[in-house]
């Protein structure tokens, strides 16, 4: 998260939100905003968001799947990524993140699947 500067900006009843700057640190080859990225964004802000909503006392929250699709380039500037469920099950749960401009342009969306494992003692 360091090396991405994501830092968390907003944080609501069913929500979480990180803002990501846009610099040469998360550029393809061509100049504008990896994919790769995107993703890492994407995980980073849905397991922090499985753990303000999740109770993480009893259980380990692990992630299985994630999965994004990319609308929009963006070569500068910030993006943001807001986690909210789509599915809030005991065992798994699906999440929602949507990756947005300073407009609140689409540029990312992304499905991210984790997992709640019970801890032993």
């Amino acid at each position: 998260m360091e090396t991405l500067e994501i830092e968390f900006v907003d944080v609501g009843e069913d929500f979480l939100t990180a803002r990501m700057p846009v610099t040469s640190r998360v550029h393809q080859p061509d100049g504008v905003l990896h994919g790769g990225a995107s993703v890492a964004l994407a995980e980073s802000v849905g397991s922090a968001a499985s753990y303000v909503f999740l109770n993480t006392k009893e259980f380990a929250i692990r992630g299985l799947e994630i999965s994004a699709n990319h609308t929009k380039s963006k070569k500068d500037g910030h993006v943001f990524a807001t986690a909210r469920f789509l599915h809030k099950g005991r065992t798994t749960q699906l999440w929602e993140i949507r990756i947005v401009d300073e407009e609140s342009r689409l540029v990312s969306i992304c499905k991210l699947t984790t997992i709640a494992l019970k801890k032993h003692s």
